[in-house]
């Protein structure tokens, strides 16, 4: 079955300006809808302040040591990962205030999605510190490595491209989180990382809402941004230090890899603008609707074996455990 949208202009004409005074009414309308449905919340209420003591340095505290940690191995990677990436909110701030303007329902939308996405760092800061769950040195000298080389979206060039591509990295961004809770092995790290997963949901469903109405308007153009967003997916911590070891680990750990990226990420918001249904498109729409359908299906075939050769390695794991178990 496909649907075809009704483009009101020639879909040629649609420059970044214009598709902006355009979707300026879908933005407010999206902009009332996300602020009655979104619920404030104190950070503070979901660190335990009284785990908290001094560290070693001018306060004479206690240095910190790995065994002090509640948290699993591979929640402390996920959480330094979470972490550095809500650290470059400046930059991500002067990228959409650059993309979108500061004015209108536009303006208003940004700032407020910079105050929402402010409270997660503060809270993972503020929780990680409280209850050691991180080397305090390491995670400062990331943040200063990470942020002293600047940030550049690879969408900053266009403005559907950019709705396309956090209409993706939204959703990316709460699944992380939540699968980082479920694996941290401590309660009250899942508690606020699910708060912080309810926000992240609430800002994918605005900007696919959005994207939706970029389809209305032009097809071709938002399919083509689509396809090249999804041909080219990176997450926004691509180039903090040691991101490429932490990835393997937090994709062998389960929170995040090429089964949960196609499943749970690229396909309901695909399936929810029926990308791939689309009728009505031009010659280089129809060139990048069918694009987009052979990458899926190649990366569906890398998800798969990508599982496989991790029921694999768990496999062994297992059978060595035994192994020593039995000794």
């Amino acid at each position: 079955m496909t649907f075809s949208p009704t483009p009101v202009a020639n879909q040629e004409e649609w420059t970044d300006a214009r598709l902006i005074y355009a979707l300026e009414e879908v933005v407010e309308r999206e902009l009332n809808r996300h602020l009655k449905a979104a619920k404030d919340w104190m950070p503070h209420e979901y660190v335990p302040w009284s785990e908290g003591r001094n560290f070693d340095g001018p306060m004479g505290g206690e240095p910190w040591s790995p065994e002090q940690s509640k948290v699993s191995d591979i929640g402390r990677t996920a959480l330094v990962v979470n972490l550095l990436t809500e650290d470059n909110l400046p930059s991500y701030h002067r990228e959409i205030a650059t993309i979108f303007g500061r004015e209108g329902a536009w303006g208003t939308w940004v700032h407020r999605w910079t105050a929402e996405e402010g409270r997660h760092g503060i809270v993972m800061r503020d929780y990680l510190l409280t209850t050691r769950a991180v080397d305090p040195v390491q995670l400062e000298n990331f943040r200063m490595a990470h942020m002293s080389e600047g940030f550049e979206s690879d969408n900053a060039h266009s403005m559907l491209h950019s709705v396309a591509y956090v209409a993706f990295q939204e959703l990316a961004t709460r699944i992380s989180h939540r699968n980082t809770g479920r694996e941290s092995g401590d309660p009250v790290c899942d508690r606020m990382l699910a708060r912080i997963a309810t926000d992240e949901n609430l800002h994918m469903v605005f900007y696919r809402n959005l994207l939706r109405a970029a389809f209305e308007l032009a097809p071709d153009q938002t399919m083509k941004a689509v396809r090249d967003v999804v041909l080219g997916f990176r997450m926004p911590g691509h180039g903090m230090p040691g991101f490429e070891r932490a990835a393997a680990r937090m994709a062998i750990g389960g929170i995040y890899n090429l089964r949960i990226h196609h499943d749970d990420v690229l396909q309901p918001v695909l399936r929810f603008l029926r990308t791939l249904e689309l009728g009505g498109l031009g010659p280089e729409g129809l060139k990048a609707q069918e694009e987009l359908g052979m990458f899926l299906e190649g990366l569906d075939n890398e998800a798969r074996l990508f599982d496989e050769r991790l029921a694999a390695r768990r496999a062994r794991a297992a059978a060595r455990a035994a192994q020593n178990a039995a000794k």
